[in-house]
């Protein structure tokens, strides 16, 4: 990824939740592998992943749950897809706004789909 350094030194910064907003001209599940290539060659290793996208419209949303000696993170990737992979906004978030975000997020992509048992699940969870 062409910000993997911005992404890396927001990793490291204040906050439960690192909010990642970017264009990428792959589709939903390569965009998936390079972030996840990305945080595990800086030392993360990613304990849960999980990928939303609509069909109708090109954008999704990424989920890392990462942890890296005592620490954990969790990584929030905003996506559209673009003609090439361009960092939008890249900020950290205390718990309660980030998961805010995140529910808003899968919200959108998800009403549609909110039968579906495993979103309903993950929902209830957080």
């Amino acid at each position: 990824m062409e910000f993997k350094d911005e992404l890396i030194n927001a990793l490291v910064g204040d906050g439960l939740w690192t909010v990642l907003t970017f264009k990428t001209p792959h589709g939903p599940g390569v965009t998936l592998e390079k972030l996840v290539e990305a945080v595990e060659e800086a030392g993360w290793r990613v304990i849960f992943r999980a990928n939303w996208w609509t069909a109708d419209i090109p954008y999704g949303l990424i989920r890392l749950d990462l942890r890296r000696g005592g620490r954990e993170k969790i990584l929030l990737g905003k996506w559209i897809l673009g003609s090439r992979c361009e960092l939008i906004k890249l900020e950290n978030m205390p718990l309660e706004r980030g998961r805010d975000e995140f529910f808003r997020m899968v919200d959108s992509i998800t009403s549609t789909l909110i039968h579906d048992p495993v979103i309903r699940t993950m929902r209830e969870q957080y």
